[in-house]
């Protein structure tokens, strides 16, 4: 069998750009940006087709010392943490603004535990000078004998031919896990729950994104007026939340949706009706039901 094929955990702290570099590789979105920590909660699956080869990455939440000891957070570390233990190759990122993040520790002595292949990518190259890049480099292979280490700029593409390259090299004869038109085997419905949710993220502050989940109700297509009509729910933890979520006369809540609907309206090609409601589940991030009616693993 000449065809290659492999998975590829994306691990490493929170905001390093694990989501930026997916989306950069497969040219296409399939795990929402924002500028804030913790914006990924589950394993999000992305296919990479090469001739002759197939890489299946899994970007999962960020690797944190939380404090809010809730159960989403355990479970957001233990779907990390489990990802490593599933696939063929491990891609640890960092960031080259932060090399002295203490979770790159905790990271390395997993992976040791580990013992698979593993890659270390250093993102955000472009922010700091190159003299700084060297004692960086030297300061990772003191860590751990990683098998590359490659320096880039996820959100400049700089970098990326060479981390597939160096990741093919490691591939091993496989089947063609998915046919080759699917980048993600992500439901159109989760695509569109992240990003309404990734539109909360940048709209509000504080605690609010964290206290968010979003659940699509329906997703249905109106030949007649040949419009997509979306309803979905917004789920928060206490009344105080959904009153921020909705804002002052509803301007809150249509700025979410008016920033969502645009970028629907722009992945599926056609008029976009969408219907947010807003709805308060107490304390859903430390209940495990909750968690899971949610969509979430616990």
């Amino acid at each position: 069998m000449n065809f290659l094929s492999g998975f590829v955990a994306i691990i490493g702290p929170t905001n390093v750009g694990k989501s930026t570099f997916l989306n950069n590789v497969l040219r296409s979105k399939i795990s929402i940006v924002t500028p804030k920590p913790q914006t990924t909660r589950n394993r999000i699956i992305g296919i990479y087709h090469g001739d002759g080869f197939q890489i299946i990455f899994v970007d999962t939440p960020g690797l944190h010392n939380y404090i809010r000891k809730s159960v989403l957070n355990k479970s957001m570390i233990d779907t990390a943490i489990s990802a490593m233990k599933d696939v063929d190759i491990i891609l640890l990122m960092t960031d080259a603004t932060k090399p002295n993040d203490p979770e790159i520790i905790k990271t390395v002595k997993k992976i040791k535990e580990i013992k698979k292949p593993s890659i270390l990518v250093i993102n955000k190259i472009d922010l700091v000078r190159k003299p700084e890049l060297l004692p960086i480099i030297d300061k990772y292979k003191d860590l751990h004998t990683f098998d590359a280490i490659i320096p880039i700029s996820a959100l400049k593409g700089d970098g990326i031919d060479r981390v597939i390259d160096e990741i093919k090299m490691r591939l091993k004869p496989g089947p063609m896990f998915y046919p080759e038109n699917m980048n993600t085997d992500q439901s159109k419905e989760f695509l569109i729950s992240e990003i309404i949710r990734e539109k909360i993220f940048f709209f509000t502050k504080q605690e609010i994104p964290y206290s968010c989940a979003v659940k699509v109700e329906f997703v249905q297509k109106d030949p007649q007026k040949d419009i997509i009509v979306i309803s979905a729910k917004i789920y928060v933890e206490t009344e105080s939340q959904k009153k921020i979520i909705i804002g002052q006369n509803g301007r809150m809540i249509k700025k979410i949706g008016q920033a969502a609907r645009e970028e629907f309206e722009f992945i599926f090609g056609k008029k976009v009706y969408l219907d947010l409601f807003v709805r308060v589940e107490k304390n859903w991030t430390k209940d495990i039901n909750a968690l899971k009616k949610l969509g979430y693993k616990a």
